[in-house]
């Protein structure tokens, strides 16, 4: 399994997901937990640099599929969030679980 680091900020953890129809980003590749958190990833999506994106992908979870790269966004969650990935024709979208107070 790939080593990857989560990319925090001001107590936040950035998740990807690929909200473009085609095909999803983790829901095609669920074997790579990494691809929802790694930190190398998203400072690449923050830049803007999808081919870099897909370079460091394929270095690290060689066998996945990456073409919903393209349309990666990063999604923020506090810490301890629980949230799921759904998708629909490649379209993916993050759902979290809250209280109503």
């Amino acid at each position: 399994m790939a080593e990857y680091e989560k990319f925090e900020k001001d107590g936040q953890v950035a998740v990807l997901y690929s909200p473009g129809y085609g095909s999803g980003w983790y829901t095609w590749n669920k074997q790579y937990p990494g691809l929802l958190f790694d930190k190398e990833i998203v400072e690449a999506v923050l830049n803007n640099d999808y081919n870099l994106v897909k370079e460091i992908a394929r270095q690290k979870y060689p066998d996945g599929f990456f073409d919903g790269a393209d349309t990666l966004k990063v999604k923020w969650l506090s810490k301890n969030t629980k949230f799921i990935v759904e998708e629909y024709d490649g379209s993916e979208s993050i759902l979290t679980e809250f209280i109503v107070a």
